[in-house]
This record gives structure tokens, sequence and C-alpha cells, in this order.
């Protein structure tokens, strides 16, 4: 018998006629609690003795409910091991319903009203497949290639010598070598001019896009987003302001022209500069000088963020806007999710110097801090040179998966699907042909155990031509190639 762990075990109340027998309400109760899953099969029930004791009754009691639950096939004994709930429930059980079965949560659901907020209803989820599915899900990293022993022998080492910090609550702004490792390695490597206590640790960067919102923006204030832009900012965004200003892009990135026609006094703008989600172009430098003098003049923010920048596959990694600031307007949003392994979920947000304060106490009302175990592996991770190297590797890694599936879409589908934003990070968008519903190609791929996201659901408004995102940081060439030619199958039958 497979045996369920025993180190919870239900708490036993009595309910009904107290006129009843002891061993018969205890009969009754552990019958009940089995009949409906309370107890599950396998599961391990304390010693009579246990029982006796916490219950304040005579084990002469236990035993006679054990025997009539025994006798019935509800309880096994094992000798040497103990007493556990029966694999299975005799059928006549079943059949007749026993047990005082609560009703279950679809149950109290068609009952009645059930009142959410209307936040809740509105979010739109990110589409997603099962586990496993790897080929084209987008932000999925190589994690077979991440140097697994390494970081497990860094683990190891910290955990060999833990110091009382490493079990203790941490601050809201995050383990003090993490953030010095990160401050180094954003400055050398992305340009960003801050130090230490500008770092803060936080939960991937989803976290950090809505404690960003959160601690600037209040209900109804502008923002521009970019048009096509990244679902997840429409998501923190809309939890506190829905006044979204759709900006588009072009090949320079957003075009700020056009923001200031549309909304000239906006409180913010979200943006992707290094690597536009999901179109893949970069900013262009007089985009982002004129961006900055317009955040500057209007005492609004700039929200940058920096999601995959590191795998630029034709020149050298373009610096973070943050950069190029020196009014501090910039707030720069970071994550070794896509870089690392996403399980990992450490971002990072860079802030002006004067709110720090302010995104502490936002932070605080959500969650006190990041566990300071895999902070402490990652400024290990950084500081002995491990990241530099992986980063290395995955570029070369990403560029040739880069590489092969354009040859294959090529090889598949020829001038059917239009290539986009094909020479840097882990993704590529392929444009489908005119009058093609992606919505309809996406749900048919997933059917074929395809993943993917849907080009239109980046967009605030019907978009004039759909597409598919494409991630290709998770699969091989063989998972392509197999990938793109069942993909091809679903997109020739949709034409």
């Amino acid at each position: 018998m497979k045996q369920v762990s025993t180190g919870f075990f239900p708490s036993i109340t009595f309910h009904g006629d107290e006129s009843s027998p002891m061993y018969r309400r205890l009969y009754d109760w552990f019958r009940s609690a089995i009949l409906t899953g309370e107890l599950r099969p396998g599961q391990k029930i304390p010693s009579t003795r246990y029982l006796a004791s916490e219950l304040k009754v005579s084990r002469i009691t236990i035993l006679g409910a054990f025997q009539q639950l025994s006798a019935e096939g509800y309880i096994e004994s094992s000798t040497g091991s103990g007493t556990y709930v029966a694999k299975s429930i005799p059928d006549q059980a079943t059949r007749l319903g026993l047990g005082n079965r609560p009703r279950s949560i679809e149950q109290a659901a068609r009952s009645g009203s059930r009142q959410i907020s209307q936040l809740s209803s509105n979010l739109v989820p990110f589409p997603t497949l099962p586990f496993g599915v790897e080929a084209f899900r987008v932000g999925l990293p190589a994690v077979d290639h991440f140097p697994i022993n390494i970081w497990s022998r860094l683990v190891a080492r910290r955990c060999r010598q833990p110091r009382k910090e490493m079990l203790n609550y941490g601050g809201p702004m995050g383990f003090g070598p993490c953030r010095e490792a990160i401050a180094e390695y954003v400055t050398t490597v992305r340009g960003v001019r801050c130090d230490a206590s500008q770092i803060m640790i936080v939960n991937g960067s989803q976290q950090g896009l809505e404690i960003s919102v959160r601690a600037l923006l209040d209900p109804g204030d502008p923002v521009w987003i970019e048009e096509p832009g990244y679902p997840g900012a429409v998501q923190a965004l809309g939890a506190v302001t829905g006044k979204l200003i759709p900006v588009p892009v072009d090949d320079d990135g957003l075009n700020v022209k056009e923001g200031l026609k549309r909304c000239p006094k906006a409180r913010a703008v979200f943006i992707t500069p290094s690597h536009q989600f999901p179109l893949g172009m970069t900013m262009s430098a007089a985009r982002r000088m004129m961006l900055i003098d317009w955040a500057a003049r209007t005492d609004s923010w700039i929200v940058e963020d920096d999601y995959d920048s590191e795998y630029e596959f034709r020149k050298r990694p373009i610096a973070a806007v943050q950069g190029l600031d020196t009014d501090a307007r910039v707030i720069y949003v970071g994550t070794f999710s896509k870089v690392l392994f996403p399980s990992l979920r450490i971002g990072y947000v860079v802030l002006p110097a004067d709110l720090v304060s302010a995104f502490c106490r936002v932070r605080q009302a959500s969650d006190i801090s990041h566990a300071t175990l895999e902070q402490a592996v990652l400024a290990d991770f950084i500081r002995e040179g491990h990241l530099a190297r992986h980063i290395r590797r995955m570029r070369m890694l990403y560029m040739e998966r880069n590489n092969a599936l354009v040859t294959e879409i090529n090889k598949q589908l020829g001038t059917s699907v239009e290539i986009v934003s094909a020479h840097s990070g882990m993704h590529l968008v392929g444009l489908l042909p005119p009058g093609v519903e992606d919505t309809i190609v996406w749900q048919r791929a997933a059917k074929a155990n395809i993943a993917s996201w849907p080009l239109s659901i980046c967009y605030q408004r019907k978009p004039h031509r759909g597409g598919l995102v494409l991630g290709y940081g998770g699969v091989d060439r063989k998972q392509i190639q197999d990938g793109v030619k069942r993909l091809a199958a679903v997109i020739r039958e949709a034409l």
C-alpha cells in the first residue's frame, strides 16, 4: 500500500446525537472523513494510544471504533507499521452515498452569486499550455544548459555554514551582497547609473512592474503603453489605472511624437527599448532623448523593462535608457528568470534615490522580502564570474536556435509567413497572411501540442494583421524542425 504522509491529521470533531456511545460517534466521524476525502486512501492514522490521550477517552473506546471500521473495510492494519485508510472504499458505501458530503465549490458557485472584484473579472490571463510543451513556449530559456552543478555547489556551500541572516526575515530592499553584485553587473554591462542602495530585489520582473505602478500612479492617471506591447505590463497597469494610451511603435521604437499628440501630459510611460516586446526593434537614440526630455518637462515617469537585452546577436547590447537620464525619471526593471531559469523568481528594480522609501512601503503591503538564501547564492554566482560565462554561452546557443527557426519557417512556409524580430532575444514574430485570425491558428496549434502567443493579445485594438509569437530559447534543433512542420500544417489549413 502506498503510504500517505502523516505529518498532519484533521481535527476530530463530533456532531449529532450526544447520547450515542463514544465509540459510535468516533466510528461515524472516521467513516464520514474517509467517504468525503478528508482522509485519503493510504493515509496513516495516529495510534490508539495517541488518540485516546488527545480525545481524553479510554483506549478501549478507540479500539472498538477501529474494529468496526476494519470489519467494514474502511481501514487496514499492518503489523509493525500501523493503521491506514483502506486503498479502496467499499462499493456499497459509494453506491449508497454514505457520509455527510459537503457541497463542492462548483455546487456552491451554481447556487447563487459569488461577488468578486471588477478588476479580477477584467484581467485576461496569459495564454499557457501544460508543462512539458516546449515548442514554441514564449519566455522559456534553455534550462537544460544551465550550469546546475555549479549552482548546486554554491547552494551547498551556503547551507553548510548558514548565517543567522539566512534564516531570518530580510529587508524590503533585499539581501545586501546580492544588491551589490547586481549593481556592479548592471552598471558594467547595461550602462545603468546606480549603487546598491538603489537596488530592490523582487520576485520576478512582473512584481517589479506591479510595485512600480502602485508606487507611481493613482486611479485614472493616463499612461502611455507600446502598441503592440507586453501583456504583463497591461495587467500591472490595469490593476491601478484603466486609462491606458496605446502609442504605436515603428522601426525606431515607441513613436514619441504620436504619444504627445494622443496625451501630452501622461503620468508615465512603459517601454521595452532595448528589445521591444514583441516586435523586437531597438529604440533609437533620438527617441530615447525625446522621451527623457518629455518626462523631465512634464514631471512624468519612465518605466524601462529590460527583460532579455543580454541576447543581441548582431552587435553589443544597447545601453539602458536609465543611463542617459540626468533627472532621475527612469525606473529600471530587470530579471534573471530568462537569463538563468524561470523558477528562480529573482528580479530587480533600480530606483531613483528619493523613491526608495515609497517603494519600500508599497513592497511591504504585498510581501516582506525575497528568500535570502537564493539571493546569497545568486550573489556568489555573479561575483565568481559564472553569470558572465553563462550569458556568453547562451548568446551563441540562442543565435543558433534563432537561425534554425528562421531557416525552418522559410523552408516549410515560404513567403506565407513574414518573420520579424529575428536578430535578438529568445523569440520572434511570424506575421500571418492578411485575413487569417491568429487566435484561431493559436488554438489549433495548441491542440497540435505547439505553444505560442497570438500576436493580437499584445494589442489594445484589433491589429491590421495577425501573427504568432514563437519562443525558441527552450527548444533544440530537432524540436524546432518537428514543431515548425506541425505548425505549418495548421497554418496551411487556416488559409
